[in-house]
């Protein structure tokens, strides 16, 4: 019996071409405690985000600090990045501090469950909000992805935080289960079911980029430091351009998880290659 053409196209899709570098993946499910893995994505499907606490140790969080304060020296440039929220962009080139923030086994195991295999490292930041600063313009995370709501997410987003997050500091503002609304911002009365994450400092939000959220208001005496890392489904674009941000020499040293996130890899049968090549071969040597 032949197979139909239909039948070829479809297995080529699916097919490992590469000869050197195979298709990787996370092993984040095999380190974690299956029950509460189940709980917290019960959560993000109920509610589009859920909170982890106290995930870092001190030491971690001294450490963060003490690397990424030195680097933060200028504040937005416009309404949306805060004219008084100092952010650093291409983290991965700079400092390495943030990488396993990155690949938390939580953080990996909820998007092992989420998305497909192959997604990648959307944007990396260190966001500090200064005192004074207002609330963010509440937004969606993969509205740039122009496709109709209600639809699944393209991807999903941690906010890590590196100082206690409460309601006067800025502690970032979320809207329960606006990941399930359709087209078009939200009206006044849904902007009114807003509510801050109030967590402490070595905790982590995770909610999917449908989910309607924001940057609070800090209307304390201090600063509000935050790590925010963003994945997307490998088919799609990533908001920075890690391959241009971030030397190879920099990429050489970093994790096989980190590597295939920041674009190191193969979304089959052959959509990231480079000069018809896996670009993992780009690294070769440099390590």
């Amino acid at each position: 019996m032949t197979t139909s053409k239909q039948e070829d196209f479809d297995s080529y899709v699916s097919s490992e071409t590469a000869r050197k570098y195979k298709k990787s993946a996370s092993d984040a499910l095999s380190k974690v405690d299956r029950h509460m893995l189940d709980k917290q994505l019960a959560a993000v499907q109920r509610d589009g985000y859920v909170i982890i606490p106290n995930v870092l140790s001190t030491e971690q969080l001294h450490e963060i600090r003490q690397e990424v304060s030195p680097l933060l020296d200028s504040t937005g440039r416009n309404d949306f990045e805060g004219a008084l929220t100092q952010r650093l962009y291409s983290v991965i080139a700079k400092t390495f501090v943030c990488n396993p923030l990155v690949e938390h086994p939580l953080i990996l195991a909820l998007l092992d469950s989420l998305f497909q295999p192959g997604y990648l490292l959307s944007q990396l930041q260190v966001i500090n909000i200064l005192p004074g600063e207002s609330q963010q313009a509440i937004h969606t995370d993969d509205a740039f992805y122009a496709l109709p709501r209600p639809r699944q997410a393209l991807g999903a987003a941690t906010v890590w935080a590196i100082d206690d997050f409460t309601t006067e500091n800025g502690g970032t503002v979320v809207i329960p289960g606006s990941h399930q609304w359709g087209e078009g911002g939200p009206s006044d009365e849904q902007l009114s079911r807003q509510i801050h994450c109030e967590m402490p400092a070595g905790s982590v939000v995770f909610f999917l980029g449908t989910l309607w959220h924001g940057g609070g208001a800090n209307r304390s005496s201090s600063s509000r430091l935050a790590i925010t890392a963003q994945y997307c489904e490998g088919y799609c674009r990533t908001q920075e351009n890690f391959s241009l941000s971030i030397p190879l020499k920099r990429v050489a040293q970093c994790s096989e998880d980190i590597k295939r996130m920041l674009g190191y890899s193969i979304y089959g049968p052959f959509m990231g290659m480079v000069d018809g090549k896996h670009p993992k071969r780009l690294l070769e040597g440099l390590a």
